[in-house]
């Protein structure tokens, strides 16, 4: 069976209002996936649907993982499936460590059952990989941070649960080059080892200098009305999303 996430024929609403035109978009296992467009175009709405965010209705169509039909299952039941979403804004949980978020959150997406030290042992090394202070661990779920280490801390869950599938909603906003290029080398990473596939979402292409690109589809009002390959992205960034 070929491991490919695809949305068929899909139309989306949101408070009775049409976002998604009969979208379809497929990444296979390995494929880097980059979605482009103006603001409103319907970019986080994919993401958001695709994890099955109840604000979002699916009219007609199919998302489809690995040849199954998820239109119906719960967010848990499909991170557990292997699917994985960063978040543009994520959320502050005030009260709640980071280590015991992430080891939490570790075991149920994994079926596992680490202790506080197995965890730690764990945690601690894909931090260093990340090369984020030991601090981080006892400070409350993005409170407090900067943009940057709200992405550090999306690319950390990300290093940790390891999914099939991974939507990454705008991960390059608020880095720095270092920061950037150090991120790109872990989903690099995770590419090669897991054969990880990966939408990702952005204004800009500076990611792509670091992260090659296999497709690059254009939205605009809710239609995907341009794919190509990497080099789409760099028309994009000479010509604008008008031309």
């Amino acid at each position: 069976m070929e491991k490919a996430l695809e949305l068929k024929n899909l139309f989306v609403k949101v408070a009775q209002k049409n976002i998604l035109n009969d979208v379809n978009l497929k990444v296979k296992a390995g494929e880097v996936c980059v979605l482009m467009g103006p603001n409103g175009a319907g970019k986080s709405t994919i993401s958001n649907i695709i994890m099955g965010n109840p604000k979002y209705e699916i009219v007609s169509g199919d998302i489809i993982l690995n040849g199954e039909k998820i239109n119906d299952l719960k967010t848990n039941e499909r991170a557990k499936k292997g699917l994985f979403m960063s978040f543009q804004h994520p959320s502050e949980i005030s009260g709640v460590t980071m280590a015991n978020f992430l080891r939490t959150s570790y075991n149920i997406v994994k079926g596992e059952n680490l202790n506080v030290g197995q965890f730690h042992k764990l945690l601690k090394e894909k931090m260093a990989d990340l090369e984020m202070d030991g601090k981080f661990r006892s400070r409350f779920v993005n409170s407090g941070f900067s943009g940057g280490e709200k992405k550090r801390s999306e690319i950390l869950q990300l290093m940790l649960f390891e999914p099939s599938f991974a939507i990454l909603d705008e991960i390059d906003s608020g880095l720095d080059v270092d920061a950037l290029k150090l991120v790109a080398k872990n989903i690099n990473l995770l590419r090669s080892q897991n054969k990880m596939g990966i939408i990702i979402i952005t204004h800009y292409n500076k990611i792509l200098d670091y992260l090659k690109a296999d497709k690059v589809f254009v939205l605009k009002n809710g239609l995907i009305v341009r794919e190509g390959g990497a080099c789409l992205a760099k028309e994009i960034e000479v010509s604008g999303f008008n031309k």
